[in-house]
């Protein structure tokens, strides 16, 4: 298996998913932690399905580069749910139901009635649960996912600090001087740029699982919010990497197959917090 292994790393597209995998995996556990602890878990699984609409317009459309079409959309679903105000009619979880079914059945719509596929559940099925373009990326696709993911990485270790006080008290932060809205607004369009980094790795109905099951395994160990991330981060790179290399070599789903170690992991933490009495 080893030698199964060193022979697969010997191509570059193993190399290229291999980078990409550990990439969206650190960008995804670092915002996780605030997702979960702002009672935002579900809010991947919306926008995820926000992109699936916008990648079915962009391929009825026949955009040569369709992230023109997905990340603007994405990050304006994600700035409106994210969106605090008091006045607003449609809150929380709802909101986040009502975009999510309706991308969702609008998206499948769309390529029922213009799609020119000859396998179109295939396409589906592979845009839902994850396929394997990740194994057929491009140096250019490679080069801007390291952009993006150091850009993420960069904006939330230099506003470390807002984003932990309006994570934790936002009507204090609020109170205390600190633009709360605009950084909610920046924590929506990082969150919008990993979930579609993140959909070719493990799929739209996915991707909440890889944002908030490092984040949740972290927090059966640590009770303090840096540990928890650094953890969170760790967890999320290690279980992308082992779940990327078994699906390689199992040949296996990617998405489902890192998901699937995903949990193995959070259950593995959840009996160590047990035993040490971690939260």
């Amino acid at each position: 298996m080893i030698d199964k292994l060193i022979m697969y790393l010997q191509y570059p597209f193993v190399r290229y998913a291999i980078i990409v995998a550990v990439l969206i995996a650190l960008c995804s556990s670092l915002l996780g932690v605030t997702l979960v602890l702002k009672r935002f878990s579900y809010i991947g699984d919306g926008l995820s399905h926000v992109a699936f609409g916008a990648m079915a317009v962009a391929t009825v459309l026949k955009l040569t580069n369709n992230m023109l079409l997905i990340l603007p959309v994405t990050v304006l679903s994600a700035v409106l749910l994210l969106r605090k105000g008091n006045n607003a009619k449609i809150k929380g979880d709802a909101a986040i139901a009502m975009i999510s079914v309706g991308a969702l059945a609008f998206g499948y719509l769309i390529m029922n009635v213009f799609s020119t596929s000859s396998n179109l559940s295939g396409d589906v099925c592979s845009t839902l649960f994850g396929a394997t373009s990740i194994l057929t990326l491009k140096p250019k696709e490679v080069i801007l996912c390291i952009v993006l993911s150091v850009l993420v990485v960069a904006i939330f270790i230099f506003f470390y600090n807002k984003i932990f006080a309006v994570t934790f008290d936002e009507d204090f932060s609020k109170a205390s001087g600190v633009k709360t809205n605009a950084y909610n607004l920046l924590i929506a369009i990082v969150i919008a740029v990993i979930i579609v980094l993140a959909m070719n790795l493990v799929g739209s109905l996915l991707i909440s699982a890889l944002v908030i099951f490092p984040a949740l395994s972290a927090m059966r160990i640590f009770r303090n919010f840096k540990q928890v991330t650094i953890f969170s981060a760790i967890i999320s790179v290690i279980c992308a990497l082992l779940g990327l290399i078994v699906s390689i070599l199992a040949e296996t789903p990617i998405g489902s197959t890192i998901v699937a170690v995903d949990v193995v992991v959070f259950g593995i933490c959840w009996v160590i917090g047990k035993i040490t009495g971690g939260r």
